[in-house]
């Protein structure tokens, strides 16, 4: 993927913003903290362990979007500075 594939220039800074502080919901979150967890304790039934193995995903795929919002956002600065 080359660097201009990974700017999210459909969005606005704003939108930007929030979505480079996002995060998984708190029901998310916690359920994936709790399998985690968990699977410390004992084995994941095979229901827990693909539960689980979704929310990472999410997670990964979040971290993902995250990040190309922030590098969108720092070559937006980068071109106002530099005009």
């Amino acid at each position: 993927m080359g660097r201009a594939t990974e700017l999210l220039t459909e969005l606005s800074v704003e939108e930007l913003e929030a979505l480079a502080d996002s995060q998984l919901s708190p029901t998310a979150q916690a359920r994936l903290d709790d399998l985690l967890a968990s699977r410390n304790e004992q084995p994941l039934s095979a229901q827990d362990e693909a539960d689980m193995v979704s929310l990472l995903q999410r997670t990964d795929q979040l971290t993902i979007l995250k990040t190309r919002a922030r590098f969108t956002l720092s070559q937006a600065k980068a071109e106002v500075a530099g005009t």
